[in-house]
């Protein structure tokens, strides 16, 4: 018996070196996002413009990028979001008018002047797969810039919409997916849990009308003027 347990174990050893040199190291992507945003509460949509910095931390060359769309998650019953509601019994979706819907479109990927060839997913057309140019090499950075729109949905679906003119404006502009040392993790949009992403730096510039109160995360950067308004209407 103490013989079989000594072979068993020289098997196992090797195999054990062998998985530890095929695993990928750790690494993080970084995305650095420059967004100017302006809300028309007139017909509940944004028009927006946005570009990226994505720097390429992985040891692998990059030929594409998958990238979250996810207000199209509204767009109708048949999406992930619509299959989930559907699923835990719940019909206000798939019975919604195409009033309440909401979307994102206008979207035209380029890159140093260059247009970029893109298309949805095959599965979930809240995901969509950019082309770069040219293949991202590991530490490499590329710049991605996009107009886009969000028709906002009445919100009584999910995390994003609008109640009248009370708007909650979450997951709304079209961000890269993680890319891990498990590779690409395009996932739809669902109602539960959270939303695995990459990490670096948000500049947003936010056009509203005047009325509007903006709760938010981030550095206020007018803090004087801001305060003595909130003051003012406070009073």
């Amino acid at each position: 018996m103490k013989a079989i347990k000594f072979i068993a174990l020289l098997l196992l050893f090797p195999l054990a070196i062998f998985s530890q040199q095929t695993e990928k190291p750790y690494f993080q992507q970084t995305v650095n996002y420059t967004i100017d945003v302006e809300l028309n509460d007139k017909i509940h949509q944004l028009k927006a413009s946005e570009t990226i910095e994505y720097t390429n931390n992985s040891p692998d060359k990059l030929e594409y990028i998958y990238f979250h769309i996810w207000p199209n998650a509204y767009k109708k019953y048949n999406t992930a979001l619509g299959k989930q509601k559907l699923e835990n019994g719940e019909t206000r979706f798939y019975h919604a008018k195409d009033e309440e819907l909401g979307f994102i479109d206008g979207l035209n990927f380029t890159s140093n002047g260059n247009v970029l060839q893109w298309e949805y997913d095959f599965k979930n057309e809240d995901i969509c797969r950019v082309f770069l140019a040219e293949t991202l090499l590991p530490g490499e950075t590329v710049e991605i810039s996009t107009p886009f729109s969000v028709k906002l949905p009445k919100g009584i679906f999910s995390r994003l919409g609008h109640m009248g003119e009370s708007y909650q404006i979450t997951q709304w502009y079209p961000k890269p997916a993680v890319y891990d040392k498990d590779g690409w993790h395009q996932m739809p949009y669902l109602d539960q849990g959270e939303f695995y992403s990459e990490y670096g730096t948000f500049d947003v510039k936010i056009t509203l009308p005047k009325n509007y109160v903006v709760g938010a995360t981030g550095d206020l950067v007018n803090g004087e003027t801001e305060l003595e308004w909130l003051s003012n209407k406070a009073k």
